[in-house]
C-alpha cells in the first residue's frame, strides 16, 4: 500500500515526534512548515505540498489559523493539536465547510485523556446535586507551554458544566520544568475529598493519537474531535 503524504506544521518537540512515528502509520512526511526549523519547506501555499493528503499542526496559536485556512482551501485535511486560537474558530469552521475537507481538532490527542474526560463528566453529573461539594481543577505542564489554563483543562471544565455541574469550578495551572501534562479534577466536601487524575508520562501518546486521527479523517468531511475518532460521539458535520 502506498504511503499517504503528511505535512508537519510546526517542528518543535511534538512535530518532530510525529514525524519520527509517521512511518508506523503508513505516512510519508512530505515536508515541514516552520520558519524556525532548518527543514522549513515554505509556507502553506508552497508548490511542494501538492498531493499532500493531511497536515498535522503542532505550531503556535498566532500562525495556526492563517496556515490552516490556506491548506483547507487546497483540499488538505487537517489535524490540529495547537491550542489558544478559539477566538478564530468560526473563521476556520467556515473555511473547512467551504472546502469540503475534514478536520480533527483536539486539545489533547491522548486516548486516555479522551476517556478521562468521559469519566470526569460522569463524576460531575453525580456530584452536581450534592450542594456541599465544591469542585476544583488543576493542570501542570512544562515551562515552555504558552497557554494557561491548558486547552485540555478548559475542555474538562466545559465537560463538567455540560454535565450539569453549575457551581463554580476553581481552575489553576502550574508551569515548571519538563512536565508532559497532568490534570486533576477534585470534589471537596465537609469531611472528604475525591480526586481523579490523568498523568502523561511522555509525549508519545499525543503523537500517536494525532497520527491515528490523520488516518481516520481521510475521506471524511466536517469538524470532528477525538471523541469521534474513538467512536465515543457521532461526527458533527460543518454546516
Amino acid at each position: 500500500m502506498q504511503a499517504m503524504r503528511v505535512l508537519l506544521v510546526g517542528h518543535g518537540k511534538m512535530g518532530q515526534l510525529v514525524g519520527s512515528l509517521a512511518p508506523q502509520y503508513d505516512f510519508e512526511v512530505a515536508g515541514v512548515i516552520d520558519p524556525g526549523s532548518p527543514l522549513h519547506g515554505g509556507g502553506p501555499d508552497a508548490a511542494g505540498w501538492a498531493g499532500v493528503e493531511v497536515a498535522i499542526d503542532f505550531s503556535t496559536p498566532d500562525s495556526l489559523v492563517d496556515n490552516a485556512l490556506i491548506l483547507a482551501k487546497r483540499g488538505v485535511n487537517l489535524v490540529i493539536g495547537t491550542t489558544g486560537w478559539s477566538a478564530r474558530e468560526a473563521e476556520l469552521r467556515a473555511a473547512v465547510a467551504a472546502a469540503g475537507t475534514g478536520i480533527v481538532v483536539a486539545p489533547n490527542f491522548s486516548t486516555g485523556v479522551v476517556l478521562f474526560e468521559a469519566l470526569v463528566a460522569q463524576a460531575a453529573r453525580l456530584f452536581a446535586p450534592q450542594q456541599e461539594f465544591a469542585a476544583f481543577l488543576h493542570e501542570a505542564h512544562h515551562s515552555a507551554k504558552k497557554d494557561a489554563p491548558s486547552g485540555t483543562a478548559l475542555s474538562l471544565q466545559q465537560a463538567m458544566q455540560q454535565a450539569g455541574f453549575a457551581r463554580p469550578i476553581d481552575v489553576s495551572s502550574t508551569r515548571a520544568g519538563f512536565i508532559p501534562g497532568t490534570h486533576t479534577i477534585g470534589f471537596d466536601g465537609p469531611a472528604e475529598t475525591i480526586t481523579l487524575t490523568h498523568t502523561a508520562r511522555d509525549r508519545t501518546a499525543f503523537a500517536r493519537g494525532a497520527l491515528a486521527a490523520a488516518r481516520w479523517v481521510q475521506g471524511r468531511q466536517g469538524w470532528f474531535t477525538m471523541k469521534d475518532v474513538l467512536g465515543i460521539a457521532e461526527g458533527r458535520q460543518v454546516g
